[in-house]
């Protein structure tokens, strides 16, 4: 069947509020989807007014309240307000019929007559919108809504999703990855610091990289930057290439030492004055190869296996890169990360919650300064496919 592309908005507040993760959470679970693309972005007066046109045009007939109340919620609430941009999170899923699964996730945009006159204790949080969004009427005038947050934006036929996707397309073309709408109060305390949910955390639908999220956000830090990501063979080598001599320096000792064990019990005889020999032929290759290993699990390409391959081609696993901002960022989402293994990682940190063991550790965070520079630059974090993959997309629909 015909796979197409729909999508989700996480509004300004619901960012702001550090919904995020728990929406993607409820996304990635409930969804058979794929998640293809994910981008902060800022919009302006020109993208809300074009925006709130294609839905007015789309709903002609009728301009019904619901119309009405959404266009002028992007107006007023996604737009900027005192002389400020406001984030949005563009959440991009290809799948068979996207949109009504999407919309089933995501909830009713209005509650039905029925589930509008439930009590408060027959009421449920099924959906996202049941959960984190709020339509609240006049006591007054029960036709009159005093407030509205729809937490969430997403069509419900394909058609407007396409139209409002060339829109998307061509206000993100323009747009920065790492946005910028923030004026701190002593920026040079401000860092800014990387983090990688691992491919690990993307085999299955699961709530995982959302719940990762959710714990990140007790550090207080803004979200600058998102993006999904395929790391390539030669980015992989590239990030982790200071890995692969730390790896010899600490694991090769210790697999020279398990060999000589090994071959102690095996034959039944006590060796001594091989250890060096043993280090440098079997302990540097054992560790060599928990480097090859590393480099396949976070690209899916297996170092020299296949050498005519372009070294530069998107990988086969896929990871979500994350821009976090703010004072003493790097020490704050390191603290939350926990060390590199989890079986010493103390409770309440994500590697503790998540991982596996030293290779299999749910996510990654730069350092130090000096190595967010270095891994920002080797990801091109500030570059973001979303934008192509929709022109992709949009070409091959039209052609």
């Amino acid at each position: 069947m015909k796979q197409t592309l729909s999508y989700v908005i996480v509004t300004p507040y619901s960012i702001v509020k550090s919904r995020t993760g728990g929406v993607i959470s409820r996304l990635l679970s409930r969804l058979d989807l794929e998640l293809v693309g994910a981008q902060m972005f800022l919009p302006d007066e020109n993208f809300c007014r074009e925006y709130t046109d294609v839905l007015k045009n789309e709903d002609q007939s009728s301009m019904n309240t619901e119309v009405n109340l959404l266009t002028n919620y992007i107006t007023q609430n996604m737009g900027p307000s005192g002389g400020r941009k406001h984030r949005s999170l563009l959440l991009l899923f290809k799948g068979v019929d996207p949109c009504p699964k999407i919309s089933a996730a995501c909830g009713a945009l209005f509650p039905t007559k029925e589930t509008a006159s439930l009590n408060l204790e027959d009421m449920h949080g099924e959906t996202i919108r049941d959960t984190y969004a709020d339509l609240i009427y006049s006591t007054q005038d029960p036709e009159k809504v005093v407030y509205f947050e729809p937490a969430i934006l997403t069509p419900r036929k394909q058609g407007l999703a396409d139209k409002n996707l060339a829109l998307f397309a061509k206000f993100l073309k323009n747009s920065p990855n790492i946005v910028k709408n923030y004026k701190y109060h002593d920026p040079s305390k401000v860092e800014r610091t990387l983090v990688i949910i691992k491919p690990d955390n993307w085999k299955y639908a699961s709530s995982k990289p959302g719940a990762i999220l959710d714990m990140f956000s007790r550090t207080d830090l803004r979200i600058v930057g998102i993006k999904v990501h395929r790391f390539s063979l030669k980015e992989a080598l590239e990030f982790y290439g200071p890995v692969e001599k730390a790896l010899e320096d600490k694991l090769g000792p210790i697999f020279g030492q398990k060999s000589k064990e090994i071959l102690e019990r095996e034959f039944q005889v006590s060796l001594s004055g091989i250890e060096k020999i043993l280090h440098k032929n079997v302990g540097i290759e054992c560790a060599r190869e928990q480097f090859r290993n590393m480099i396949e699990f976070m690209s899916g390409v297996r170092p020299g296996l296949n050498p005519t391959a372009d070294p530069k081609k998107p990988g086969s696993v896929m990871c979500m890169i994350i821009v976090y901002e703010g004072e003493d960022a790097i020490k704050k989402i390191r603290d939350v990360l926990g060390p590199t293994d989890p079986l010493k990682a103390p409770v309440g940190t994500v590697r503790r919650e998540f991982g596996l063991n030293i290779m299999i550790n749910t996510a990654h965070a730069s350092d130090s300064t000096e190595s967010y520079e270095r891994e920002k630059n080797i990801i091109k974090v500030n570059e973001n496919s979303l934008a192509n993959i929709i022109l992709e997309y949009l070409a091959e629909t039209q052609a």
